[in-house]
């Protein structure tokens, strides 16, 4: 199935805070991996338990998308972070998942 990418207000936010060769890893890597069967777990794309965040993670080296699926055909991209060692942060924030 063919999904349309939409990045909420806040994953914008999110995004300026990546250098400018960073944002594009991240806008490359939403289209190449979330275009197609962005519902169906791969290496780089995994269901998560239950958290506040999001219920999908992509996953393009450090960098990590989380994702909600909206209606049929549908990807909205609610946070973009980068994982150091275990840690995850958005924003230049720890975030607990």
């Amino acid at each position: 199935m063919r999904f349309n990418i939409r990045f909420t207000p806040s994953a914008d936010r999110d995004l300026d805070h990546f250098r400018a060769y960073e944002q594009r890893i991240v806008l490359d890597g939403t289209k190449r991996y979330l275009r197609e069967d962005a519902d169906v777990e791969t290496r780089k794309r995994k269901q998560l338990e239950a958290n506040e965040l999001a219920p999908w993670e992509l996953r393009l080296g450090d960098f990590r998308v989380f994702y909600r699926i909206e209606e049929p055909g549908e990807v909205k991209i609610v946070a973009v972070g980068v994982k150091v060692h275990n840690d995850l942060y958005v924003r230049a924030s720890k975030v607990e998942l």
